[in-house]
């Protein structure tokens, strides 16, 4: 299970729509080996497409130094599908290679009228989805 705060759940929500109608993506960091989404990183898409997310290589490394640094790990890795349910594709299950992290995906198809709004989170390790529950604290 996924346990965040309303506060983190907000601002992934709000940078999904704010990128809208590209995909949105990022990293909320925690305290190493808690587990606990703490500090919200939106990164920018650097594919600029409402199909598809790359993290900028450069700013990615800025990231994981920064992590190591404070002490921290990615504890959720979050991007937006802008047209399709929140559900790993074959190219986001390729691109999970953080197998302790929760991937968080949020369709903002409801914008377009496509469908409605969700926010859900998986754990993907070994190319294997399983879904779990979200809990929002707070």
């Amino acid at each position: 299970m996924l346990t965040i705060s309303r506060t983190v759940y907000d601002q992934i929500v709000a940078h999904a729509r704010a990128d809208h109608p590209d995909e949105a993506c990022g990293v909320v960091a925690g305290p190493e080996g808690t587990g606990r989404p703490e500090r919200f990183v939106p990164m920018l898409n650097a594919a600029r497409s409402p199909t598809f997310y790359e993290f900028d290589s450069g700013d990615l490394l800025k990231l994981y130094r920064e992590m190591d640094d404070r002490d921290e790990e990615p504890v959720i890795v979050y991007h937006s599908h802008t047209a399709t349910e929140a559900y790993p594709s074959r190219t986001d299950v390729t691109y999970a290679n953080e197998p302790g992290a929760h991937y968080v995906l949020v369709s903002t198809a409801d914008a377009d009228g496509l469908g409605e709004f969700q926010f859900r989170s998986y754990r993907i390790v070994d190319g294997v989805i399983t879904e779990e529950e979200v809990q929002v604290a707070g």
